[in-house]
């Protein structure tokens, strides 16, 4: 298995074959995807409730779109929960990878390397 040092996403995991380490990391990222989907649909909800307007229609739309968006939650929850028990059994360190601060690593790095890549006006510089 990669140690932390050598790859720091699964692009780097899957540039060196690794197959334990993109299974570890896709199924964290897929995790931390769905709980931000959830709290961004709350807020769908919330803002539509708001502009609802007294309108019994919109009113029940917008509670069931919070209502299934904290179901959703919950679900993202307990399959944080069933993944570390699976990935236990099966020998993978699943958890390990659901560190917030080394998933927004992650992304800075690929939004940086990204920004990099682009032909922008600051690279005609």
């Amino acid at each position: 298995m990669i140690e932390d040092g050598d790859a720091s996403s699964i692009i780097d995991a899957a540039e060196q074959f690794d197959i334990l380490e993109i299974i570890n990391r896709g199924i964290a990222y897929a995790i931390i995807i769905a709980g931000f989907l959830s709290v961004v649909f709350i807020f769908f909800g919330g803002i539509s409730f708001i502009l609802s307007g007294g309108q019994e229609d919109k009113i029940k739309q917008a509670v069931s779109t919070i209502r299934y968006a904290i179901i959703g939650l919950i679900v993202t929850v307990l399959a944080i929960v069933i993944v570390g028990l699976v990935g236990r059994a099966l020998g993978l360190d699943i958890i390990h990878y659901l560190n917030p601060s080394d998933i927004f690593d992650t992304v800075r790095n690929l939004t940086s390397e990204a920004g990099d890549s682009n032909t922008g006006i600051e690279r005609l510089e």
